[in-house]
């Protein structure tokens, strides 16, 4: 069945501007980080990905080894977009990153011009795209010059890869340093992508006061601390989740007591409000107006609608807020 998008797809988002920049973004974006790779089951994604649009998520965030297996995800996405979102490609705004292990040899990794360059070109491909929005260095990397690869991004806008250039996981003076070096090139920073969390809050200590004053957007990726800021997790570790399984991003010692305990006392917090916990959690992050959006993941398309019924309810009270910091300690 041939696919249209909802023509009330526009009402029910908040879009926020990026820094100083031009470009709005949704509050909630679509992570594209698991559950659209080979491995998994290609018509769920493509559900998952039709609702988000329809929800009025136009940002649609990939990185090149998103998987498994690695590349994967970006050419599950290009066949939906050439199925069903190929006539609203002005409406939508992907990004890409490169910066972990791609292939093998000394140029598949890290943040070298050779790589991320190559990366892109592979990318764009994979997508049957001729350019992305946002371009990401995906981490920074101490073997190679901050100016190698900020130039690096730099050439992919100014060949028109790319409209915008992005950072991610970089520490504060590291974000300073590049943006810097964007601004001589003529290409400035649009926006920086860190972890970010209630249980998960080092951008605080300084990163987010150095994006405000450089004009930079914030994106946050794990906001739900890959699954722990969920009710997955309240009774134990279930057998089909990430924590269960040998490899992942989230370990049986991270599902500690001290941290269970902290969570349980959140999901209190959250029921009082009406809210899933993952909702509050999301609400949480972008109650801070230097948050632009939040990225979130799904397995499912009702999951996602989960998740944007956060923006339901995005404010706090003063006790809501003083209990949790109690509760995490910040």
């Amino acid at each position: 069945m041939t696919y249209s998008a909802d023509p009330g797809r526009y009402s029910g988002m908040i879009y926020n501007r990026a820094g100083h920049s031009g470009l709005l973004l949704p509050a909630i974006s679509l992570g594209l980080w698991h559950n659209f790779g080979g491995v998994d089951t290609f018509e769920n994604g493509r559900s998952i990905i039709r609702k988000a649009f329809d929800a009025g998520i136009t940002h649609f965030d990939l990185a090149n080894n998103y998987g498994p297996p690695p590349g994967s995800a970006e050419e599950n996405f290009g066949r939906v977009l050439a199925t069903d979102l190929r006539a609203y490609r002005d409406e939508l705004i992907i990004s890409t990153k490169a910066g972990y292990a791609m292939w093998p040899g000394p140029y598949g990794d890290n943040g070298s011009r050779k790589y991320l360059l190559a990366s892109l070109d592979q990318s764009l491909r994979r997508m049957g795209l001729d350019y992305v929005d946002i371009f990401y260095s995906h981490r920074p990397d101490p073997d190679t010059p901050m100016e190698e690869t900020m130039m690096a991004l730099d050439q992919a806008v100014r060949q028109g890869k790319a409209l915008y250039a992005g950072i991610s996981s970089y520490d504060p003076d590291q974000t300073r340093q590049a943006a810097g070096i964007l601004r001589q090139l003529g290409s400035p920073c649009l926006i920086h992508q860190p972890s970010y969390s209630i249980l998960d809050r080092w951008v605080e200590e300084s990163l987010l006061d150095t994006l405000e004053e450089l004009g930079m957007g914030c994106i946050a990726f794990s906001p739900l601390k890959q699954g722990l800021l969920t009710n997955r997790y309240l009774d134990g570790i279930p057998e089909d989740s990430r924590a269960a399984k040998p490899t992942g991003f989230l370990s049986k010692e991270q599902v500690s007591p001290e941290t269970m305990e902290k969570v349980k006392k959140l999901n209190e917090v959250a029921m009082n409000r009406g809210q899933s916990l993952a909702q509050m959690a999301i609400a949480w992050l972008l109650k801070d107006r230097r948050i632009t959006s939040v990225i979130v993941g799904a397995s499912s398309p009702g999951q996602l609608e989960d998740s944007l019924l956060a923006l339901k309810h995005l404010d706090f009270n003063e006790e809501e807020l003083k209990q949790i910091h109690q509760i995490t300690g910040r």
